[in-house]
């Protein structure tokens, strides 16, 4: 089944935009021009024809090929993914424009369901790969260096074999998933559609948690608790969805065999349960040298004896809040991106001039940011809800790392480009350090320096430590939930647990902060996801540690790295820098980088 990629209005309903300058919408128009274009018909009525020839021709006949037959299969789904590939971006990305548009809805459903229907009859292309011989396939690697470059993707298919059900129910699964779709929707619309009221003015979710980054410590407050308020009328319906989507889960999983709720994640990431165990353990060791101790910095800078949970995120006192223009944070990210690599700048430029960012907060957009892929004949879209913060300067750092991976890895073709999540957020947490680093670079006094070095731990805390708490939530809601329903009570308690953990000493929790759990998209979309950040934050502090040092080369093999999309698996990508995600000692080596910015900020207090 094809589906965006979750990480993931009105073109004339703009809110917002004379304050920061002229923000970019998205131009669609090179994926199709609207959703009545010829060419979409055509491509429809394509997929259809195409999926049943292809079913005809292989259907039960795979082991029987030769590696020259083998190829053009591959060759020919490849182009099946991409062609899916590309209807589903359009309809997903335009829904995400304006997620409260009814027709957009239906247009984006009604895709879906096209295409599952399609597809269905290829459901057999990777059960029979799975039946083909090893000694096989490898005599066909070795006929054909073509099908041979292909073999990342079969090792992936593979990996699946031990947990495959029966041709008749893997077709029924297939068939079921728009059933967990439209549960995904319901959150999205649900979510998109709140509206909370501050000081008289109504607001969406992406407005009311930018007053969490104010200086006015009321306004943080009057937007936590009208979040929990709001976030409480809602709560059945949340825990309904999540009740929903860990129950499918954990029976999928249970009739699969798989041996935990996160084996699928760590399967499809290429990554090995203990790398994963190893990070998880390192990060949460490191609590109390990581939060505990930049949260009791931060409640000094606050002159708080305690602080509360509309506190984590708040600017410090001595910081500039004055608002950054879109030209402004453009000229930032493409000076840092530049000053790394000229290649970097120039294969950024067609986001800012090609329609290929939406950036404006509107009612009805879908919060957060992404870059998505669409197809590798296309070019990545990103969205933003850009409101002028610092951190809205990161974010697009942060994004626009994503879209020049995704740009670089297109050549790998439709199959081969897709990064492991554990990796995909590399480009994405480098060019923010860039990013950063550029800017620390022209800080002109301790108080600036200071300022930045803050906002950098704020988020590798955000990043590293909050998601790690996120998975851990997510672990206990999915065990939890596999013995039985879950009140909404029930996921407010496993939520709590989690949190004080992580947090420190030095917080206390407001009545309503239970219910938090509810917005967070990735539990919902895309389970276990979370634990990528904080892989990629690790990661990229090890690798940049070693640009630091002066690694020879190290700008041509940082680009032969994200060129490589997914055709190398997570060591073999390293191994040219000298590192080892599956050693100990590596998270421990970026989880230091963090603990040597609160270093210095300690250093700043003597």
């Amino acid at each position: 089944m094809f589906q965006l990629p979750f990480p993931v209005r009105d073109a004339n309903a703009a809110s917002g935009s004379d304050q920061f300058g002229d923000l970019p919408e998205w131009d669609l128009t090179d994926l199709y021009a609207s959703e009545d274009a010829p060419e979409l018909k055509r491509d429809l009525e394509w997929l259809e024809n195409e999926c049943a020839a292809f079913a005809k021709d292989y259907e039960g006949k795979l082991a029987d090929q030769d590696a020259a037959d083998l190829l053009n299969c591959v060759l020919r789904n490849e182009k099946i993914n991409g062609i899916a590939g590309r209807v589903m971006s359009y309809a997903g990305l335009r829904y995400y424009q304006l997620t409260t548009d009814a027709d957009r809805a239906k247009f984006m459903s009604d895709m879906q369901e096209s295409i599952t229907v399609f597809t269905t009859p290829l459901v057999f292309f990777t059960l029979e790969i799975n039946r083909i011989d090893d000694a096989v396939l490898a005599a066909h690697f070795d006929a054909n260096t073509d099908l041979a470059r292909y073999k990342p993707v079969f090792d992936r298919i593979r990996a699946m074999k031990p947990y495959q059900l029966s041709d008749e129910l893997e077709k029924f699964l297939h068939d079921l998933g728009v059933v967990g779709d439209a549960w995904e929707r319901l959150f999205d619309e649900t979510i998109a559609g709140l509206t909370f009221t501050i000081d008289g003015e109504e607001l969406n979710i992406e407005g009311t948690l930018n007053f969490l980054t104010e200086q006015d410590r009321s306004k943080r407050e009057a937007a936590s608790r009208e979040l929990a308020r709001v976030f409480q009328d809602n709560i059945k319906t949340f825990a309904r969805v999540h009740n929903t989507q860990a129950k499918e889960k954990e029976i999928i999983d249970r009739w699969r065999g798989m041996p935990s709720a996160q084996m699928g994640r760590h399967l499809s990431n290429d990554v090995e349960p203990e790398v994963v165990e190893a990070l998880r353990s390192a990060v949460v060791a490191a609590y109390p040298k990581l939060s505990h101790r930049y949260y009791d910095l931060k409640r000094k800078w606050l002159g708080l004896d305690r602080m509360q949970v509309w506190d984590r995120n708040a600017p410090l006192p001595m910081e500039d809040t004055r608002t950054v223009s879109w030209a402004e944070a453009e000229q930032t990210v493409m000076e840092a991106y530049a000053a790394f690599d000229p290649r970097m700048g120039e294969l950024t430029k067609p986001f800012f001039s090609k329609g290929w960012i939406d950036a404006g907060v509107k009612p009805g957009k879908a919060p957060g940011a992404f870059a998505h892929p669409t197809v590798t004949d296309v070019h990545p879209y990103v969205m933003l809800n850009y409101l002028g913060k610092p951190r809205d300067v990161m974010t697009l750092a942060h994004e626009l790392g994503h879209g020049v991976h995704q740009v670089l890895a297109a050549d790998q073709g439709e199959m081969l480009s897709s990064t492991p999540l554990t990796l995909a957020e590399t480009a994405s947490v480098f060019g923010e350090m860039l990013t950063f680093r550029k800017m620390l670079d022209k800080a002109e006094t301790k108080e600036q320096r200071k300022i930045l070095l803050a906002g950098k731990v704020e988020d590798m805390i955000n990043t590293v430590v909050r998601q790690i708490a996120f998975y851990d939530f997510e672990c206990k809601l999915h065990a939890a939930r596999a013995e039985g329903e879950l009140t909404p009570d029930d996921i407010n308690a496993l939520w709590m647990s989690v949190q004080a953990e992580s947090l420190g000493e030095c917080f206390d929790f407001m009545e309503g902060y239970e219910t938090f759990w509810a917005y967070i998209p990735h539990f919902v979309h895309s389970p276990f996801y979370v634990y990528a950040y904080a892989f990629g934050d690790g990661l990229v502090n090890a690798l940049y540690s070693v640009y630091a040092e002066g690694d020879e080369g190290f700008e041509d093999k940082y680009f032969d790295m994200l060129k490589a999309g997914g055709s190398k698996h997570h060591k073999e990508l390293l191994a040219p820098f000298g590192l080892d995600a599956s050693d100990p000692k590596f998270w421990d080596k970026g989880l230091s980088m963090i603990s040597g910015f609160i270093d210095e900020l300690e250093a700043m207090e003597d």
